[in-house]
């Protein structure tokens, strides 16, 4: 369904830092001090990166090749799970208190603990504390499958808020055709891509996806060093304390493709914009693809949530040809 817009100013601040990876009680500490930082600059809206809570795990293997897996693998992942968070516990309710404190609505990529299974998840709570939404990725990219599970279509949709229609895509979601067009077929103004990707191709799909769905898009990468990992993270000897591991690459795009902030680079950054969101509206006066620059009778997007299997019959679509 489409969403109505939300028309007002809305200060919005992207978060490029690293947390302090397999330490949950740690990381959490880090997001409450980022945060603050974001509220002191008036931000009601702030964005974290993928995996922030407590880690990326980037370069481990956790002991795996095709066919084995090894004791020390298994240790890791150990760790990983114990470093997760489950959302009916108390470091959920943590990130909460944290949104209430600062009156935000806080958007922060977790490593979701179910089970025994994670999934690289973004959370969403109000600014009254309550988690207003849950992704979690659809598809692991690559090496990320090994310790991540797959998420299901439930949480691909828009969700209104007080300032505006919140999308969310996670890293290479956001290369993912007929995710874009659910998201921009329930209205969403702020696109929200929480990422690992830090190379500089990444920018130009952040201004191709805001200038597509006529959406400010709202991009968050770590900046993450040696430092930021354990000590006895299995990397090569020669990887010093200080060398990067991820780079960043965080900004902010109008629905006209112009950046508004970044990207920024090889810094630990706060990226603060405030945004008219009348401009997803006055946008749309000679592209919208999910309305008036759709063919709904060539083409249809057939979305399947929470089990159910329908055609979604509104003035959009791009799946499979209909005539």
């Amino acid at each position: 369904m489409t969403f109505s817009p939300v028309i007002r100013t809305v200060r919005v601040a992207v978060v490029q830092a690293a947390p302090v990876a397999f330490n949950l009680a740690a990381t959490l500490d880090r997001v409450q001090q980022l945060t603050a930082n974001a509220a002191a600059q008036g931000a009601e809206l702030v964005l974290f990166p993928e995996a922030f809570v407590s880690a990326y795990p980037r370069g481990l293997t956790f002991g795996s090749v095709i066919g084995s897996r090894s004791d020390a693998g298994r240790a890791w992942y150990e760790r990983y799970w114990a470093s997760s968070v489950d959302l009916s516990g108390p470091h959920a309710q943590q990130l909460g208190a944290i949104a209430q404190a600062h009156a935000v609505h806080l958007v922060v990529g977790v490593i979701e603990r179910a089970g025994g299974s994670l999934y690289c998840s973004v959370c969403t709570f109000a600014p009254n504390g309550a988690l207003l939404a849950t992704h979690r990725k659809l598809i692991p990219t690559a090496a990320e499958r090994i310790v991540w599970a797959q998420g299901d279509g439930a949480s691909v949709r828009g969700v209104p808020s007080a300032v505006g229609v919140l999308g969310t895509a996670i890293c290479w979601e956001n290369y993912m055709p007929l995710l874009r067009t659910a998201l921009y077929e329930d209205g969403v103004q702020l696109w929200l891509a929480p990422t690992a990707d830090s190379r500089e191709s990444w920018t130009a799909s952040m201004q191709h996806i805001a200038m597509e769905g006529r959406c400010f898009v709202l991009s968050a990468n770590q900046f993450a060093q040696r430092h930021d990992y354990p000590e006895d993270y299995p990397l090569d000897p020669d990887v010093g304390a200080d060398t990067v591991m991820t780079r960043g690459g965080s900004c902010i795009v109008n629905p006209y493709g112009a950046l508004l902030a970044g990207p920024m680079y090889d810094t630990e950054a706060l990226l603060v914009v405030e945004l008219d969101l009348s401009e997803t509206v006055r946008a749309k006066l000679d592209l919208d693809v999910t309305g008036h620059y759709a063919r709904p009778d060539v083409l249809q997007l057939m979305r399947r949530q929470a089990g159910a299997s329908h055609t979604h019959d509104s003035s959009t679509h791009a799946h499979l040809a209909a005539s």
